[in-house]
């Protein structure tokens, strides 16, 4: 029988800042209303009648509140290290890892806000994830850069149980975060789509970690709930308050969130629906 498995203390931590991020997300949406309709990113309901101006792209708060709770908690998950008689050897790989997921995150809160103020074009928009996944791309070279992929069975007599892809494994995976970005942000303008697909993808991640935790790819799946359980408890807080579009900001934030995870970590073997699913 599946007992819930005993959490390590970084992950406490992040839950603790998770929950602090909500509140604040909750609290700073209704702040900024009057700064988002003074800036004219705002527009209308409609599916009210009274027809008032709304203010769109507060996906940029929320990210902004997720940013923030994982940059603090950047020392945690390496603490032991602080101490010379604990620290066996620093984990480089999984800093660098954390850190290029966090660059990869930045690019595409950028450029979800980017958008929403100057209305990029779509030939903008195809080019711009390809190099804000570089950073992941990297990260996947120099930590695994395994490029073999176990082929599909009606394809095994010919192609054989494994075939390496090299450097066309790179340039799809690319691909893979431009329709990612542009299958979510498509999706936007109708009330509550973005951020609730957005929190069931998450919770779905999250149970599947969890469930996850007592395989032997523990530490991947730690590492997956680093990102996991922040984007959920903001997303949550944006859901409570924005009915209407969250805009492009929060719609790239979510895709690139889980395509960071599946392409930094492959061995947590996140679900296809995080990978490719809309938000």
């Amino acid at each position: 029988m599946w007992a819930f498995p005993e959490l390590p203390m970084p992950l406490l931590v992040n839950l603790i800042g998770s929950l602090l991020g909500f509140v604040a997300t909750l609290t700073l949406i209704p702040a900024f209303r009057g700064h988002f309709i003074a800036a004219r990113l705002c527009g209308q309901d409609l599916n009210k009648s009274d027809r008032q101006q709304i203010p769109e792209s507060q996906g940029v708060i929320s990210g902004a509140v997720f940013l923030i709770i994982l940059f603090c908690f950047i020392p945690f998950p390496f603490l032991n290290c602080f101490v010379e008689e604990q620290c066996k050897a620093f984990p480089h790989h999984e800093f660098v890892a954390l850190i290029g997921a966090l660059l990869a995150i930045c690019c595409m809160i950028f450029l979800g806000f980017a958008d929403d103020v100057l209305n990029l074009r779509w030939r903008h928009k195809l080019l711009l994830p390809t190099a804000a996944s570089l950073p992941l791309l990297m990260v996947y070279f120099t930590n695994f850069g395994n490029t073999t992929i176990v082929v599909p069975k009606p394809f095994r007599p010919i192609l054989g149980l494994h075939l390496d892809l090299g450097i066309l494994y790179y340039v799809y995976m690319g691909l893979l975060a431009v329709f990612c970005t542009n299958a979510i942000n498509i999706l936007a303008g109708i009330n509550g789509l973005e951020a609730g697909q957005s929190l069931v993808i998450s919770a779905s991640i999250i149970v599947f970690n969890l469930v996850e935790l007592e395989g032997d790819y523990r530490d991947d799946h730690v590492f997956s709930l680093y990102f996991m359980i922040p984007f959920f408890f903001t997303t949550l807080g944006l859901l409570y308050h924005n009915w209407c579009s969250t805009s492009s900001t929060h719609c790239l934030n979510s895709c690139i969130s889980s395509r960071a995870l599946a392409t930094v970590y492959p061995g947590s073997r996140e679900p296809p629906a995080c990978d490719s699913a809309p938000e």
